[in-house]
């Protein structure tokens, strides 16, 4: 027996009536009244860290407070909902050639959708100059139209996730993979390699790095993590990954911990169809939540929730992704966490195989995450929330609770409002 009542069907379920209830449930839950590095994370010791200015002061977090509930209230329902999105740019355009230079179209599609980010692959990125001059053009068509400022993010893990490091055009240092600075249990080498990555990414635009990576891998079960998981001793992990996640806030980077609440005992990919982890809550608890508590008391911003199935856990094989007990349940109420939680890509099989693009979005924003991620279809996704909206499957203020996180680390972590 499962302990969540999120039984949402496959692709053919009545999917308004479903996310109903979980949204008439998450709809009620409060919002953390400050973001700094750790009131994004709920952390006691973080929450005295920076803020507005860096110094944790009440003026400093009301600062950040204000600026955000102001914004709030001037933007629109579609605001909001296109606020709540990160896409690949390629969303946003029909010609292919807008995706490495951010021309008209790209400008076009921005102004019908001012999306909250937008998230670049090794494809869009060719040299230095073109991918500077690329995201200098992005952050303008922003302020152009008065929207807010955008995340601009990537997956660059290090070792083999990198979309930067990985083109030798940019002569970034590629800072190895994950489990070589875990076998070395080497602290100051985490926090170093973090920061080279920042020292990279921020020159060429980008305020968002989609890491470091929480999974505690079974090496007997993991068939992707091998290389990307610090370890197998959770310890290890929650080590380098408390390094990692202080090198790239001290060096200006917001980063995303992933993936809630840990895929490293999963056969299979994710990439490609469902994967399940068959531990119970317990088990859970006493390993793969360890990294992740790690992370929120370093100050993370923002946690990535993975698309696996908790047969154990969650009944009705609903992945993690679309699961209140596992957003809203563990990752909330257990761990404190009041930051962003932003899926994994809404693009991948374990999801496009059992839901449509509208289905996915707002099943996740009714379990309680914050930012649906690259949606297979954006027009598709953006559609259903105002729709459900509009059906009172989700509820403007459920909306407002996640566009109201979002903005204020973009005031704490890029500024602008």
């Amino acid at each position: 027996m499962g302990i969540s009542t999120d039984s949402v069907t496959r692709r053919r379920f009545v999917w308004l009536g479903a996310v109903g209830a979980a949204a008439a449930v998450i709809g009620g839950c409060g919002i953390a009244p400050t973001v700094s590095p750790s009131a994004a994370s709920g952390s006691p010791a973080a929450a005295a860290a920076a803020s507005d200015g860096g110094d944790g002061s009440p003026d400093s977090v009301a600062a950040v407070d204000e600026a955000a509930a102001a914004r709030l209230s001037a933007m629109t329902l579609e605001q909001k909902v296109a606020q709540l999105f990160i896409v690949a740019p390629e969303a946003l355009v029909e010609d292919v050639s807008q995706v490495t230079q951010a021309g008209d179209a790209t400008h076009a599609g921005l102004t019908a959708w001012p999306v909250g980010g937008i998230v670049y692959f090794a494809q869009n990125l060719i040299d230095p100059d073109q991918a500077t001059a690329m995201l200098a053009n992005m952050k303008g068509f922003y302020s152009e139209d008065g929207s807010v400022p955008p995340f601009l993010g990537v997956d660059e893990e290090g070792g083999t996730v990198v979309r930067v490091a990985g083109n030798e055009v940019f002569a970034a240092p590629n800072v190895g993979d994950a489990s070589a600075l875990g076998a070395a249990a080497d602290e100051a080498a985490a926090k170093e390699a973090a920061e080279q990555i920042a020292d990279y990414l921020a020159p060429l635009g980008f305020n968002l790095d989609f890491a470091p990576v929480c999974d505690v891998v079974d090496p007997l079960r993991s068939d992707t993590m091998g290389l990307r998981s610090f370890s197998s001793d959770a310890n290890v992990c929650a080590a380098m990954v408390k390094a990692e996640v202080q090198g790239f806030l001290g060096a200006g980077m917001l980063c995303c911990a992933k993936h809630f609440p840990g895929i490293g005992s999963a056969p299979g990919d994710s990439h490609t169809g469902a994967i399940a982890v068959e531990k119970t809550a317990e088990e859970l608890a006493a390993v793969d939540f360890v990294p992740f508590k790690a992370a929120i008391e370093a100050g993370v911003p923002m946690i990535m929730v993975g698309h696996v199935d908790l047969p154990n856990i969650v009944e009705g094989a609903v992945p993690a992704s679309l699961s209140s007990a596992v957003a809203q349940g563990m990752l909330r109420d257990t761990l404190g966490f009041t930051g962003i939680i932003v899926t994994d890509s809404l693009a991948m099989g374990a999801i496009t195989d059992r839901y449509s693009a509208a289905e996915a979005a707002v099943a996740a924003l009714a379990a309680g995450c914050d930012i649906p991620l690259m949606p297979e279809s954006f027009p598709e996704a953006y559609q259903g929330v105002l729709d459900a909206v509009a059906a009172g499957a989700l509820t403007e203020k459920r909306i407002d609770e996640s566009v109201l996180r979002i903005l204020k680390a973009k005031q704490q972590y890029i500024g602008g409002l």
